[in-house]
Parts: C-alpha cells; sequence; structure tokens
C-alpha cells in the first residue's frame, strides 16, 4: 500500500495528538499504554513518528486516540 504525503507529511492529526498529550501531561509512553489498554497496539516510537508526522494515522486509531486525549476526533483533524 502506497502512503501518500500531504503538505510533505503522512498525517494531518500528529500536531493535535502532541497538544492533547501535553495538555495531559502525559508521556509519550503513557499514551501507548493507554491506547493499548484500549485495543490498539503501539509503541512509544509510533507515538513520537505520529506527531513529528512521518507515520500514517488509520483511521480506525482516531477515534481510539480522540477517547483516550479526551478530545473529537474532529479536534485531531484539525476541524475543531
Amino acid at each position: 500500500m502506497k502512503i501518500y504525503t500531504f503538505n510533505g507529511k503522512k498525517n494531518i492529526s500528529g500536531q493535535r495528538i502532541r497538544e492533547a498529550r501535553q495538555r495531559l501531561h502525559l508521556s509519550q509512553t503513557q499514551l501507548a499504554a493507554q491506547m493499548q489498554v484500549e485495543g490498539i497496539i503501539i509503541e512509544r516510537d509510533s507515538i513520537s513518528r505520529i506527531e513529528i508526522g512521518t507515520r500514517f494515522v488509520p483511521d480506525y486509531e482516531l477515534p481510539v486516540f480522540a477517547k483516550v486525549l479526551k478530545v473529537s476526533v474532529l479536534f485531531l483533524l484539525g476541524e475543531a
């Protein structure tokens, strides 16, 4: 599967994920652990790559990020 970029990044939610994570005072490791509790197997380095835009974020991960980070999916997509 070819992953395309948008403005040089592989996702548009990474910056918002970082903002929400920092608001909750979570480390990347803590966020990865909470995602795993919710059924998304993800490591700390994947969180880092999402935040800097070098990892694709599949649609099934967005609602879980939103739940764990206590924000809306629209916020993560930059729409709110």
